[in-house]
This record gives C-alpha cells, sequence and structure tokens, in this order.
C-alpha cells in the first residue's frame, strides 16, 4: 500500500512511485508513435483516411469508459471488502487475547505472564494466525513468522499442514475443548473463547473467496481488447482534424483507458504484492505487537514504509 503524505497540486502531476504510469508508458508511447506515423503520412500524401470524422469512434469511446469505470468499481469492491475482513480480524484477535489472558488468569501472576502457559500457548498461536494468512492469500512460505511462535509438536503439525491458517484455527479448538474437559473454562467461557475462533474462520474464508474468485475472465479479456482497439483505431479518426496535436490527444487518451485498465487489474487481487496491494505483513506486525503486549513481553518494531510501500 502506498503511504505518503498527499503531495501539493503540481507536485502530484509529477509523480511516479506508485502510480501506474510505468506499467502504462511503453503502451501510451507506442500509440503515440503511431498516431505520428499516421499524422506524417497523411500530410506527405501517401495515405488517404476513410474515417475523417472522430463522431464514430467518441461513440465507442463513450461505451468504453462507461464498462471500464464498472469494472474499475468492481475491483475496487474487492480491495475495499479485503480490507475490512482483515480490519475484522484485527478486531478478533485482539479480542481473543484479553478474553483468554483475563479467563485464564488465576489472579495472582503478575506481568509478565508466568504460569499461565495455556493462555500463553493461545496467544503465541494467535499471533502465528494473521501471518499464515497473509503468506496463504499471497502463496507463499513463513515458515519462520509462524514456527517461532509455536512449540513442538504442534509446530511440525502446522508446519507440515496444506493449510495452515485452518490448521491453527483447529489447534485453538482441540486446546479450547481440552481446557473446557479439565475445568479450566466453563460452558460460558468456552463458548464466548470459540465464538471468537469461529469469527475467524469466517473471516479466513471471506478472504479465500476473494482470492479464488476473480472477475470473470470474459469480462476482462473483452475490455481488455476493446481498450487496445480503440486507442489503435484513435489516430486515424483524429489525424484529419486535428494535424500534430493528435499524437498528444491520443498519449492522453491512451493513458487513461490504458491505467484504468491496468489499475483494475491490480486492486482486482488485494491481497497481492503490488505497491497498492493491502499491507498484510504490516497489519500482522501491528496485530503481534499489540499481542505481545497484552502478554507483558517484548515487542517488535512497527514495519515502515520503504520507497512509501508498505507492504
Amino acid at each position: 500500500m502506498i503511504v505518503r503524505p498527499r503531495p501539493g497540486f503540481f507536485k502530484l502531476l509529477f509523480v511516479v512511485r506508485g502510480t501506474i504510469l510505468p506499467r502504462v508508458l511503453p503502451h501510451v508511447l507506442g500509440v503515440a508513435a503511431l498516431a505520428t506515423l499516421v499524422v506524417l503520412t497523411l500530410k506527405q500524401g501517401y495515405i488517404r483516411l476513410p474515417i475523417t470524422s472522430p463522431a464514430p469512434l467518441s461513440l465507442l469511446g463513450i461505451a468504453l469508459s462507461i464498462f471500464l469505470g464498472f469494472r474499475n468499481n468492481a475491483c475496487y469492491d474487492r480491495w475495499w471488502e479485503g480490507r475490512k475482513q482483515w480490519g475484522a480480524l484485527i478486531i478478533e484477535v485482539r479480542a481473543f487475547t484479553h478474553a483468554t489472558i483475563a479467563l485464564l488468569d488465576d489472579g495472582r501472576a503478575e506481568l509478565p505472564v508466568v504460569g499461565r502457559q495455556a493462555a500463553r500457548r493461545l496467544v503465541h498461536r494467535t499471533i502465528a494466525f494473521p501471518y499464515a494468512l497473509a503468506a496463504h492469500l499471497r502463496s507463499q512460505d513463513a515458515g519462520e513468522a509462524i514456527g517461532r511462535h509455536l512449540e513442538e509438536p504442534e509446530r511440525s503439525r502446522v508446519l507440515g499442514s496444506g493449510n495452515r491458517p485452518n490448521a491453527l484455527l483447529r489447534e485453538h479448538q482441540l486446546e479450547l475443548a481440552r481446557l473446557l474437559r479439565e475445568g479450566r473454562l466453563t460452558d460460558i467461557t468456552w463458548a464466548a473463547l470459540n465464538e471468537r475462533v469461529h469469527s475467524m474462520m469466517s473471516i479466513f474464508t471471506a478472504c479465500e473467496r476473494i482470492r479464488l474468485t476473480p472477475l470473470p475472465f470474459a469480462y476482462t479479456v473483452l475490455l481488455h481488447r476493446t481498450a487496445y482497439l480503440f486507442c489503435l483505431l484513435l489516430p486515424f479518426g483524429l489525424a484529419e482534424s486535428m494535424g500534430w496535436f493528435a499524437p498528444v490527444l491520443t498519449a492522453m487518451i491512451a493513458y487513461t483507458f490504458f491505467g484504468l485498465d491496468l489499475l483494475s487489474e491490480e486492486l482486482e487481487e488485494p491481497f497481492g504484492e503490488a505497491p497498492n496491494d493491502l499491507p498484510l505483513l504490516a497489519m500482522s506486525r501491528t496485530a503481534e505487537i499489540n499481542m505481545l503486549e497484552s502478554l507483558g513481553e517484548p515487542q517488535p518494531e512497527p514495519l515502515r514504509p520503504k520507497d512509501f510501500v508498505l507492504g
């Protein structure tokens, strides 16, 4: 995610880092070069254009802009839904941590937690969960970040699982059931903690749904092809009426349409590692700091943006 103060009006015109410009620039320059070639050959009398009015292309441009707007809104909805799910996850892990420490505290131990190994195991397992979920959504390993919060043989079971977030929640429920059988939890306190685990499972499943259900491929291909076809035909519609200004106007329009197309593609996958994707590791680190503080244990430093990008 791009994290930076909003630049001033003129500086905003020249910002490159975090924008779509580096990806779209080769396509824009290609269209501008085509427009220059069309105008040059037209001026030299080498060609005669069948399209002398931009009106037909204007109709196509209006329709294309509407559909690109629809796709951009749909992709942003996916990005925002992912952000809401991770916000809800931070709420759940904090609430689970506070409830676990309060319900399993014998009232005698001072911070840092001494003698409350069950609470400590539950909290450290909860710390591992956001890291496991982030790695799962990004198809990464993150075994070290997960494993340092687990004890053997649980560490081997979780790291050997094909779905580590699911394995962590299963370990949670098994331990809560054991604490209930041992009398450390009552039916009411067990139900309260188990409900938090179910909420984490719901968030995990919702994130998987977003990741595994992209926008219909045919819809994406149709808009992508139409945008490129429109921008390639545009020089032939503008060369006669605009002259040497046609390459400039063509480049501006191509930047808008190509930029919207590529930006939608980036927002469609909110859990990726592109600059505009969600900062899953930073949010996981924030949750870790909060939970370790609740345990009275040393906390790591929060992640800082690198070149205005928070990972």
